[in-house]
């Protein structure tokens, strides 16, 4: 296990974007959730092994690549490893572009390399580290691991069609508001801007929550 005390660096937007979260306040009825999922985080590093999420929402197109990538380059930031994260869902659509724009906003450099209905995004958030690649898949379609992994789930609607999540060793609960309620209206990018934020400060706190277990012992 890698757990510096020196942030791990990011392009510089992602950075100053990470600091300025710090203000904002975490959901109160999340820190239970983000606490349990930072446990399980934690005795899977002090096994010896390497700690993968899979985030899980219906469409694989909005929560659950937030969730990924800020989860990705949180632990990447605070220097925990290791950490691989991973988003999927119950149906294929594709990694919206208003989730894309909203990722741009926060600093992250993001190219598609492929075109079509699902195109694949290649989004870079450090020198030296492989990009994260976004694009809509089921929850357990490569490249997602099919065992020894934690499942997370963004949405209720996932929640709820999805009760039982195959090779998943612990599952957890965690919806957010869907940014699509916005979608072609005038407050379109303040609300997908908004849940970006929100979902970033999460997995801010619960990468501290893992580390301060893992210190403390």
């Amino acid at each position: 296990m890698v757990c510096s005390s020196v942030h791990q660096r990011l392009l510089a937007p992602i950075s100053h974007y990470l600091d300025s979260l710090r203000r904002d306040a975490v959901m109160p009825e999340h820190i239970p959730i983000l606490d349990g999922i930072a446990s399980y985080a934690a005795e899977v590093i002090r096994a010896g092994r390497t700690v993968r999420l899979t985030f899980i929402c219906t469409h694989n197109s909005r929560r659950s690549h937030l969730a990924q990538v800020w989860a990705q380059v949180v632990a990447h930031w605070m220097g925990l490893a290791p950490v691989e994260c991973y988003s999927g869902g119950t149906e294929v659509t594709a990694c919206n572009l208003r989730t894309v724009a909203a990722l741009k906003r926060a600093g992250l450099e993001i190219v598609p390399i492929t075109t079509g209905e699902n195109p694949i995004y290649l989004i870079r958030y450090a020198e030296g580290v492989a990009p994260i690649a976004a694009f809509s898949k089921i929850y357990d379609a490569p490249p997602n691991p099919r065992e020894h992994f934690g499942a997370v789930m963004t949405c209720a609607q996932a929640e709820k069609n999805c009760p039982f999540v195959v090779g998943a060793e612990r599952r957890f609960s965690l919806p957010y508001d869907d940014p699509k309620i916005a979608d072609d209206t005038p407050q379109e990018g303040i609300i997908y801007d908004e849940r970006c934020r929100q979902i970033a400060r999460e997995m801010l706190y619960l990468w501290e929550r893992a580390i301060a277990s893992l210190t403390n012992e």
